[in-house]
């Protein structure tokens, strides 16, 4: 059972681990030893995230969400698996943490009746400098 809040916690049957051979340092080691973890989490029927959640974390999941709604991740950053195992279990909860926090709605603005007129009379002055740039007529 991984505990990611107070609330949301995320049980074994929804989470499978898969142990591969991992690319990188290890030397002779890294032939035979299967140290990379890759992560599944069945995110889409997880009862324990809400819909809104859920689909927070499709798009932060992006490449790595996969079409039956289960979530990949993967980690070969050490020789050692159980440090890999612990890696890629925190970043799991790091992401359905960030998934949890609601984006602010964006109020939207309108520019002042003072700047409106600055930028219509900055605009004026900048077209009467290049007005006086034209040829000199014959006066």
């Amino acid at each position: 059972m991984l505990r990611v809040t107070d609330d949301i916690t995320i049980e074994d049957w929804e989470i499978t681990e898969q142990f591969i051979r991992a690319s990188g340092p290890g030397g002779q080691n890294v032939n035979k030893v299967s140290s990379a973890v890759e992560l599944r989490f069945e995110a889409a029927r997880s009862p324990n995230l809400p819909p809104q959640v859920k689909a927070r974390l499709k798009r932060l999941a992006g490449r790595r969400w996969t079409k039956d709604g289960a979530l990949i991740l993967q980690c070969d950053e050490t020789r050692s698996q159980v440090r890999n195992r612990e890696i890629v279990r925190e970043r799991l909860a790091a992401l359905i943490e960030k998934a949890l926090v609601a984006p602010k709605r964006r109020i939207k603005t309108k520019p002042t009746y003072g700047s409106q007129q600055r930028r219509l009379k900055a605009k004026k002055v900048r077209g009467e400098v290049k007005a006086l740039r034209g040829k000199v007529g014959d006066e």
